[in-house]
């Protein structure tokens, strides 16, 4: 099956249930939270270890933390060998859930997690910027050097101390 068929029947699931937007934030951070410890990221793409094993890890660090099918969507897709696509899984739901809504996704990374206020008055900014509603997606990034780097869809914004210090340094 390809990744799109999981990613609509995912969406048509979950917005039959009414819990789309809820699925599709937990969903996205669990591949955050599986993409920043790089043992369960190994874990749970080694081909060695059984399916079932590789399902049951996730299962038991899901179990009572979110919507059922958030669970059931992330061990479907490990049973399936989509380990790997989770990320690339993930970002198209948010696309999706964000374009039905007429709405971009930013994925913005910064060094230290965003306040509610400084988050609003980002969204705000880029919605300025794309002339459209923007849901943001923060994910903590230590190699971030000072500032955040905004991706929204094509478009990279960096606005980090590091880009600038290379700009800098170009220059000179």
């Amino acid at each position: 099956m390809s990744n799109d068929a999981y990613i609509s029947s995912l969406s048509a699931i979950a917005a039959s249930e009414g819990v789309l937007d809820r699925v599709e934030a937990e969903f996205s951070a669990v591949v955050r939270a599986i993409d920043a410890n790089e043992d369960l990221r190994s874990k749970l793409s080694d081909e060695l270890l059984p399916i079932a094993v590789r399902q049951q890890i996730v299962e038991k660090l899901l179990e009572g933390k979110g919507h059922r099918l958030t669970t059931q969507f992330v061990s479907l897709l490990l049973g399936a060998g989509k380990a790997r696509d989770l990320r690339a899984i993930a970002a198209a739901i948010s696309e999706n859930v964000a374009g039905s809504g007429g709405r971009k996704v930013a994925e913005v990374r910064s060094a230290v997690e965003l306040s509610e206020d400084q988050q609003k008055r980002l969204a705000d900014a880029l919605g300025k910027k794309f002339n459209t509603q923007v849901n943001l997606k923060v994910v903590v990034d230590p190699t971030v050097v000072g500032g955040i780097v905004a991706t929204v869809g094509d478009e990279v914004i960096d606005a980090s101390v590091r880009s600038k210090l290379d700009q800098l340094k170009s220059r000179l």
